[in-house]
């Protein structure tokens, strides 16, 4: 669980904009919506297949240019 304690003379936005980086730095939102739905693991396999060319394709074009 994400906590975040009010600093002095800290406004509700800053709080807010702390809070909000806590929570995509631990990660929680995108382990939430990976589990919005059943995913087998052969279609996560799959998946993370994809991902891993897109990156590899992606790191080659930055050397290439």
């Amino acid at each position: 669980m994400t906590v975040v304690n009010l600093r002095p003379n800290e406004t509700q936005e800053q709080l807010f904009r702390r809070f909000k980086k806590k929570v995509v730095k631990s990660g929680l939102l995108t382990v939430l919506r990976n589990k919005r739905w059943f995913v087998s693991k052969s279609e996560v396999r799959r998946m993370d297949k994809k991902k891993a060319i897109r990156r590899l394709r992606r790191k080659r074009r930055s050397f290439d240019e």
